[in-house]
């Protein structure tokens, strides 16, 4: 006897019923202590505070706290960003000290790190995690007498 596979079609209004149910928001987390990461480029400076497992908690950048064009890049913007980025982890998940990681050349490093400590997070450590090219893919071009 041959057996006949019966498939299940779902109609449009239960998968959405098991979209709906698949997403559910977190709550709200506390933290105690955490990584703040800290990429700062000539453009921008982007500050992300993870727990432990690396999981963002907030981020926060400075074209995103208004900062337009060549002003993105500077010291002042990334301490702003910082300092915002700083406020919510405290008040929203009780973030107190951080592990610092830096990466990137740009003029909000230090700024950033000296917002974060100013904001009362403890800093327990600083990282620099900026890659650096060592050696690399041969240039194109003919060989040079």
């Amino acid at each position: 006897m041959a057996q006949e596979e019966i498939k299940k079609v779902e109609t449009p209004a239960e998968t959405a019923e098991v979209k709906a149910t698949k997403k559910t928001k977190k709550g709200k987390r506390l933290v105690q202590s955490g990584q703040a990461h800290i990429q700062a480029t000539f453009n921008n400076t982007i500050i992300s505070i993870s727990d432990k497992n690396g999981e963002v908690l907030t981020a926060s950048s400075a074209g995103a706290n208004g900062f337009r064009g060549s002003k993105k890049g500077t010291a002042y913007a990334a301490g702003v960003a910082a300092e915002k980025a700083a406020e919510l982890a405290k008040k929203e998940h009780g973030l107190s000290s951080v592990d610092v990681y830096v990466k990137g050349i740009g003029l909000g490093r230090d700024s950033a790190i000296r917002a974060l400590s100013t904001a009362g997070i403890r800093i327990d450590s600083i990282t620099d995690k900026t890659p650096i090219a060592h050696g690399g893919c041969r240039p194109k071009g003919e060989r040079k007498p």
